[in-house]
């Protein structure tokens, strides 16, 4: 069993930066691909970055070159560094690990950009 706790949303103007962290407990050293969705209101949830144990990052076409996923091991958190934030980044963020097949989800973090 893998438990999810994400934390680091809030409000913030466009141009403006934000640190999201999402903590891992139970398997955590068999956590291969963990990553960011989000959801804004009346949208699909939409992949935003995963990465890979052994460091790969993939990025939506929407972020890349804004946003940095990172994981430095097993027993750290994941972070989702997001710079020159736009209204359209404005979501619910939500962090997910892939265990035995299966997804685990958080509870999700509100990220509001507006100035």
């Amino acid at each position: 069993q893998v438990q999810l706790v994400e934390s680091g949303g809030g409000l913030v103007q466009p141009g403006g930066s934000l640190r999201l962290s999402c903590a891992a407990s139970g398997s955590i050293f068999s956590l291969n691909v963990m990553g960011w969705y989000r959801q804004a209101p009346g949208k699909d949830r939409d992949l935003v970055a995963r990465i890979i144990s052994g460091g790969t990052t993939s990025y939506a076409d929407s972020v890349k070159g804004r946003f940095t996923i990172s994981r430095d091991n097993a027993k750290t958190p994941m972070y989702l560094q997001m710079n020159s934030l736009k209204p359209e980044d404005t979501a619910v963020y939500y962090c997910y690990a892939i265990y035995s097949g299966r997804y685990y989800w958080g509870q999700g973090t509100q990220v509001t950009v507006s100035s």
